[in-house]
């Protein structure tokens, strides 16, 4: 019944998620940046139930920003990009786990080391071709 169904169906091959989507680090240090604000804000306060809401928040920014690394490094980047910069992956291997260091700690230099290699990330990003028409934010 299927077979019938998509018999005249074309096949369409993407390289991602959103054919020609937009990709940016941006959204990765975005999140890391509330992590190690709100690390620092947990330590500013003596409020335990504020601090509480840090810690939880803390975790799902340090989650969103391995989410976003990880869709960086699947589906934006490809194997051209990983043979022009050989450091890629474990750049990538590094900062997301970086990002599970800083779902379990409150130390802001945690998430400090976290914003960095999206830091790193974001160089290599932008100097490939494909950045060039999918970044949001450029560097200035």
């Amino acid at each position: 019944m299927f077979a019938k169904l998509f018999a005249s169906a074309t096949v369409a091959h993407a390289h991602c998620d959103l054919y020609c989507g937009v990709y940016d680090p941006a959204q990765a240090k975005i999140e890391a940046l509330s992590v190690v604000k709100t690390a620092k804000k947990y330590a500013e306060s003596d409020d335990e139930v504020f601090r509480a809401r840090c810690i939880s928040i803390k975790e799902e920014r340090a989650e969103e920003t391995k989410h976003h690394l990880m869709v960086l490094w699947a589906d934006f980047f490809a194997p051209p990009h990983f043979e022009e910069f050989p450091q890629l992956h474990e750049l990538f291997w590094k900062a997301i786990h970086q990002a599970g260091e800083a779902k379990k700690s409150m130390d802001p230099a945690v998430g400090e080391q976290l914003v960095a290699y999206i830091d790193e990330i974001a160089e290599v990003f932008w100097k490939t071709e494909k950045a060039q028409g999918m970044g949001v934010y450029p560097p200035s």
